[in-house]
């Protein structure tokens, strides 16, 4: 589904990685792990064509990113370590605009099935900001119930914030995207307990 050749990232004078090569198939879960500042949300932001890459290459469905970015975007959600919610905005106004934004013609009614199913019925018309963090997240997380045409799905951090039961909730969510053939990338200072195999990228070992 896509392959990283020969990545290499720089943040000024540093090279956090180089000669990283990564292919991530149909039906795989990847967490990339590694210590604070060694270039896990860098890579993931380069995977996802929204970071320069300082060498190296990116195919998506064996064919180079570079001639086949409007397919790969059409395929891919991702989502960062900050949820980026209006704090002005309700969850519900929140959710439906992120999803017109990417394009993605979503009704309102799917929206609020999306925000009850992540256990947000009672704030779902409250402003964001009277959100807990918790809460918040899941705001972000309901896009992952609207996005199943998007087989890839790349995720920084996603279960910071959730209780134990959200946790096992969003496990559950990756769990059945693999299944139906999509596949995940994420990090996670967290050990999560997953039914699909989950395969490993330290970052680290791409180091200087």
């Amino acid at each position: 589904m896509l392959q990283a050749r020969q990545l290499a990232c720089l943040r000024g004078e540093r090279r956090l990685f180089r000669q990283l090569d990564l292919t991530v198939h149909m039906g795989e879960l990847w967490r990339i792990v590694g210590a604070n500042g060694m270039g896990k949300t860098s890579l993931l932001r380069q995977l996802c064509g929204l970071r320069h890459l300082d060498a190296g290459d990116l195919f998506w469905q064996g064919q180079a990113l570079a001639h086949e970015r409007d397919a790969f975007h059409a395929g891919l959600l991702y989502l960062g370590h900050a949820p980026a919610l209006n704090e002005l905005l309700s969850p519900l106004e929140n959710l439906h605009f992120a999803c017109r934004a990417a394009g993605d013609e979503v009704s309102r009614s799917a929206c609020e099935a999306a925000l009850a199913r992540m256990g947000l019925s009672r704030p779902m018309h409250l402003p964001c900001k009277l959100l807990s963090q918790g809460q918040r997240r899941r705001v972000g997380l309901a896009r992952l119930l609207l996005a199943s045409g998007r087989p890839l799905w790349v995720l920084d951090e996603p279960f910071t914030a959730l209780d134990a039961a959200a946790v096992a909730d969003l496990a559950a969510l990756l769990d059945a995207h693999c299944g139906a053939g999509g596949a995940v990338i994420f990090t996670s200072h967290q050990d999560v307990i997953f039914q699909t195999s989950l395969k490993l990228l330290n970052v680290e070992d791409f180091a200087s």
